[in-house]
């Protein structure tokens, strides 16, 4: 532990109120009212979601699976790992398997934890498992009856390039490729 580490509880805030602000198929918005370490109270509006997957689909020869995706509040076709919500009481690597299945068609004999991270913790509780997935087999893909995605294979060194112009921007893939490249060798049997 470093000895210049804040303690923690020092930061926390603690709930005095909570309110649903909207109830949504996906998104839940809360209103917090919280006490702050100092004492006084103030409001703490964020996003409540179910949590996410991301896989990092790995050929034999090194290529990457991705997805072109539009997004409708950006209005824009991202590149993207494929992804998904986790179902209520699912485990984040089923997710990951069912959604790889899914989305691209193709099931991984291997399978590796890179890692997780929390896309935007200023205002939605939302947390995202990222994995590699290795041993790529094609069974059939079974997309939900709303999405269209179309997929594309890179190289790392493709995908490095896409990130340097701009044409890969999606956060949770920049993320999930930067772990990729520092953990390739740690698998789940």
């Amino acid at each position: 532990m470093n000895d210049n580490a804040l303690d923690n509880n020092a930061l926390c805030e603690t709930v005095v109120d909570s309110a649903v602000v909207f109830d949504g198929k996906l998104l839940h918005v809360r209103s917090d009212t919280v006490r702050l370490p100092n004492g006084h109270t103030t409001t703490r509006e964020y996003v409540c979601h179910p949590g996410a997957a991301l896989i990092v689909p790995v050929f034999d020869d090194g290529r990457l699976l991705l997805e072109r995706q539009f997004r409708y509040p950006s209005r824009t076709v991202f590149i993207e790992f494929p992804a998904g919500k986790l179902d209520p009481g699912e485990a984040p690597l089923v997710t990951a398997q069912r959604e790889l299945r899914e989305e691209t068609g193709y099931e991984a004999s291997r399978w590796r934890l890179l890692g997780n991270i929390h896309p935007v913790p200023a205002y939605s509780d939302e947390i995202i498992y990222l994995f590699a997935a290795e041993g790529l087999t094609l069974t059939e893909s079974r997309c939900d009856d709303d999405e269209f995605l179309e997929l594309i294979t890179m190289t790392p060194t493709e995908i490095a390039a896409a990130i340097d112009f701009g044409e890969i921007t999606d956060a949770k893939t920049l993320c999930a490729f930067s772990l990729w490249r520092t953990k390739q060798h740690c698998t789940i049997p």
